[in-house]
């Protein structure tokens, strides 16, 4: 295959932002530069074309195992292609968890053959429950990437901190969402304004802050160094937890941290039409998170964006908004969200090192540059071209962003010398 006239967008690449054609062959990067002429070989061309790394997202749900009707690996690789990712790690949340070898294994048989490479994020606790330790050690062996209980925060504080002791050794990251679920506990949405006038339960800002002051006073407790994250915070929603993180890092901590896509669009106002769609958890928050959240990406203190990728069926959204599940689904939509609505806020480089080497680097994962000799595993894409999102690939519907009229758009997405087309 043969690209033609694409513009490089790679921090780490000596072609960051020059347009140069690509020539791939048994997927591998064999030569960049102008006007290459090569016989028998697909060419691919088009106007305003980019190029980078292929796309990761570090949080993606599926329910597979045991809830397939939600999605199964299948479809939820179908719907990272499309969404413009070559890879994804998934959250331990399945029936039965991702608590063991054979469920990590089976993760891995069944996407081995895909152009979508899978990466399973194992749970700390049996089932996520917060009870018992996994076994770290063979579930390292076995491939896991990271260890994390998911969509369940780590609530007991003896448990928490073993994990950071156990995992050091293992050159594993711990991901954690912060929360006190007491504090948010029939919460329906973020605490304030809007909350008191819609009449719905919050759930205030200080459950996410005073759990992640918890974690980063035990992490600072361990008095331990690495040059890569050991605890991951994952999708932080207020401007405290912002300037927690950032003071943090100051101090040296050996921390990172992401936050969903569809947070940097909606503050809590949004809600007042009740519609389930919008019932995320972290809750969209105020405004005035939403601004420190943009210059938290900007500044470097949050070092990723996430999907946030969590489908539900029909019956698991239409319903009344208190009994509705919490989650949407957001691999095809990330990207130009960040286009849409951050294009004041971050460069394109910047963009797309939040979705390409933050990542990598957190998980522990080879880093991909565009240079010649290495594997292709890249995204084609266009920051600049306008489309409607009409239709998904996953088997659950539940996004605020149908039929909304989006920019930044992936075109082709090549790994494992496979070629897939988005949209």
């Amino acid at each position: 295959m043969l690209i033609r006239s694409v513009k490089i967008v790679d921090s780490q690449s000596p072609f960051h932002h020059q347009t140069k054609d690509v020539w791939i062959e048994n997927g591998v990067i064999r030569q960049i530069g102008d006007a290459l002429s090569v016989a028998n070989t697909e060419v691919l061309t088009g106007s305003n074309w980019h190029l980078s790394p292929g796309w990761i997202d570090m949080r993606t749900t599926t329910g597979d195992p045991g809830l397939e009707h939600k999605e199964d690996l299948q479809s939820v690789c179908a719907a990272a292609a499309a969404g413009g990712f070559t890879e994804i790690a998934i959250l331990p949340n399945t029936e039965p968890a991702l608590d063991s070898k054979d469920t990590v294994g089976y993760v891995q048989r069944s996407t081995q053959q895909n152009l979508v490479q899978v990466h399973a994020i194992a749970a700390v606790t049996k089932q996520c429950e917060g009870k018992d330790f996994t076994e770290m050690i063979d579930l390292t062996h076995a491939g896991a990437v990271a260890f994390s209980d998911g969509t369940h925060p780590i609530q007991n504080t003896h448990i928490f901190l073993k994990s950071l002791q156990y995992l050091q050794p293992l050159n594993r990251v711990l991901i954690n969402r912060a929360e006190d679920l007491q504090l948010t506990a029939y919460g329906q949405m973020n605490e304030g304004i809007s909350s008191t006038l819609l009449g719905m339960r919050g759930m205030p800002a200080v459950a996410e802050e005073i759990m992640l002051m918890r974690d980063l006073k035990l992490l600072e407790y361990l008095n331990v160094t690495s040059e890569l994250p050991i605890l991951h915070f994952s999708t932080i929603s207020t401007a405290t937890s912002v300037q927690l993180i950032r003071e943090a890092k100051a101090k040296g901590l050996p921390i990172s941290c992401d936050v969903a896509a569809h947070q940097m669009v909606f503050d809590d106002a949004v809600l007042s039409g009740f519609d389930s769609n919008y019932k995320v958890n972290p809750p969209f928050r105020s405004a005035q998170d939403q601004a420190a959240l943009w210059q938290g990406l900007a500044d470097g203190t949050i070092d990723a964006v996430v999907s946030d990728h969590s489908p539900h069926e029909e019956e698991a959204k239409n319903l009344e908004f208190d009994l509705a599940a919490f989650g949407i689904t957001g691999l095809e939509t990330a990207f130009a969200l960040l286009c849409t609505y951050g294009k004041d806020a971050l460069s394109l480089s910047q963009t797309i090192d939040k979705i390409t080497h933050a990542p990598r680097r957190i998980l522990r994962l080879s880093d991909i540059t565009i240079e010649e000799g290495n594997a292709a595993n890249l995204t084609i894409f266009d920051p600049s071209q306008t489309w409607t999102f009409t239709k998904t690939r996953s088997k659950s519907k539940n996004s605020p962003f149908f039929g909304k009229t989006l920019t930044g758009k992936p075109l082709y997405v090549i790994n494992r010398g496979l070629v897939g087309k988005c949209g």
